[in-house]
């Protein structure tokens, strides 16, 4: 039996964002007759399971079949071959449907981005949501170069939390720090992460204290700025849980005004869905 993986509210409202943006780009890529491209690198089955009501929810890669005007190819990556068999089955025969079965940032990174080229008048929209840090900078950083991205990208702050940064630094593991590089691009999150307290510790050496979770993923959205070369990245949105933590920030950047105008518009839109 086909084991559907259950979603918390926030996902819920992240999958309508996606959507409405979705629906809008397409409109414009169509209007302009670019060869426009969906992309979810962790697309997961395409279905899932609300923990809130129990019912069944389209998962991104399904809605964003559904949309109309349809995009001129859909990208669908995932490492569980489960998933991978899901989505076949919701893809049909549909001959502008790709579905790849491995590692997602080197399937986007030799097969996928290289193709997306400005002068061929192609586009894509990619929605980049691990579960967790597995997302590779260098996907990021090609992406930003290309100029033909608009992405979201899931700013895994819990994994953050719980496995690298801890009050005392010192003690996190060299895996979980090299996972944060990973993702992170180098090891400059150390800089960003922490800063010296008022307090001393009993021998007088500075403590270090980690800062707010804005602070940090807003020094990474300055990242994809100067350093990838996106240039429009609006205000990250923070998904909470019902117990008022964050579990990730949704991000989005790209090269076109229009497009951080839609989007700042669609997060105003279900911020208060999030209270």
């Amino acid at each position: 039996m086909e084991q559907f993986d259950e979603i918390g509210y926030w996902s819920e409202i992240k999958l309508d964002i996606i959507k409405e943006y979705a629906s809008a780009y397409s409109k414009i890529m169509n209007a302009r007759n670019l060869h426009h491209i969906y992309i979810d690198a962790f697309a997961g089955s395409g279905k899932h399971l609300s923990r809130t009501t129990g019912r069944f929810v389209p998962g991104s890669p399904l809605n964003a079949l559904l949309i109309e005007p349809q995009f001129r190819e859909y990208h669908f990556i995932d490492l569980k071959k489960q998933k991978i068999t899901s989505l076949e089955e919701i893809s049909g025969s549909r001959k502008d449907v790709f579905i790849y079965h491995g590692n997602s940032n080197e399937i986007l990174l030799e097969k996928i981005i290289p193709v997306v080229r400005y002068e061929k008048y192609r586009r894509a929209l990619c929605l980049l949501d691990p579960y967790g840090l597995h997302l590779d900078w260098k996907v990021l950083f090609k992406m930003g170069q290309m100029g033909t991205f608009d992405v979201f990208i899931n700013f895994p702050m819990y994994d953050m939390n719980l496995n690298v940064l801890w009050r005392d630094p010192e003690k996190v593991s060299t895996e979980q720090a090299e996972r944060m590089n990973k993702f992170w691009g180098n090891d400059s999150w150390k800089d960003i992460a922490y800063s010296p307290s008022h307090q001393m510790s009993l021998f007088g050496e500075i403590r270090l204290e980690k800062v707010s979770n804005e602070i940090i993923v807003n020094a990474f959205r300055k990242r994809l700025e100067r350093e990838a070369g996106f240039r429009y990245i609006p205000k990250p949105m923070a998904m909470v849980n019902s117990r008022n933590a964050t579990v990730y920030f949704l991000i989005f950047a790209s090269h076109k005004p229009v497009a951080k105008k839609i989007v700042q518009q669609i997060f105003k839109k279900f911020e208060p869905r999030m209270i």
